[in-house]
């Protein structure tokens, strides 16, 4: 007669863990955000708790895909609505560009281009920086741009710096009335 042993209780882990160890989060923040927005699911029960403990051979899924690399991608495509901004085909500047939600935003709505300025080094998401439309300048203060390529429209978040302390160097390097969006 052969004998029952049991292989006692799965392991668990934090429902924001799993997110991120099984690849549908690219941070434990960005888990966070998916599920008090109530876009994950463990089996069949929307997760409400980013800690709450979940065993770790569980089906996990988003109720839909994040859209863009970032929040910020939000936060562009809700002030492009606003102000109703058309920007297909048009050559932009992203200044402050960071993990690239902007410059996701820009290219998911038809830009034809996006130029990227950040001060920062190995912040552009990976999907961004091997695209062949996004030309990255890295490592450079947008106080002080270099020569650019003409372009139609910029747009920038600049966290830690003052916006007055930018745009006269943009002024200097775009065309008179090129038009843009500054997050404040």
């Amino acid at each position: 007669m052969g004998s029952c042993y049991s292989l006692g209780p799965m392991p668990r882990i934090r429902a924001d863990l799993l997110l991120v160890e099984r690849g549908l989060a690219a941070s434990r923040e960005q888990a966070q955000r998916l599920i008090m927005a109530g876009r994950a699911r463990v089996s069949t029960r929307t997760l409400v708790k980013p800690a709450e403990l979940v065993d770790r051979e569980s089906p996990l899924e988003l109720t839909e895909p994040e859209r863009y690399v970032s929040r910020g991608g939000h936060k562009l495509e809700a002030a492009l609505d606003a102000f109703a901004i058309d920007v297909t085909g048009l050559a932009c500047l992203d200044l402050g560009a960071s993990t690239g939600g902007f410059t996701d935003c820009l290219l998911q709505r038809g830009a034809k281009s996006v130029l990227c300025v950040d001060v920062g080094r190995a912040q552009l998401h990976d999907r961004l920086r091997n695209d062949t439309r996004v030309t990255l300048l890295e490592g450079t203060n947008a106080r002080a741009l270099p020569e650019l390529p003409p372009v139609d429209f910029f747009v920038a978040d600049l966290s830690f710096i003052s916006i007055r302390r930018v745009l006269p160097s943009v002024a200097h390097r775009v065309a008179a009335g090129t038009p843009g969006v500054v997050l404040l």
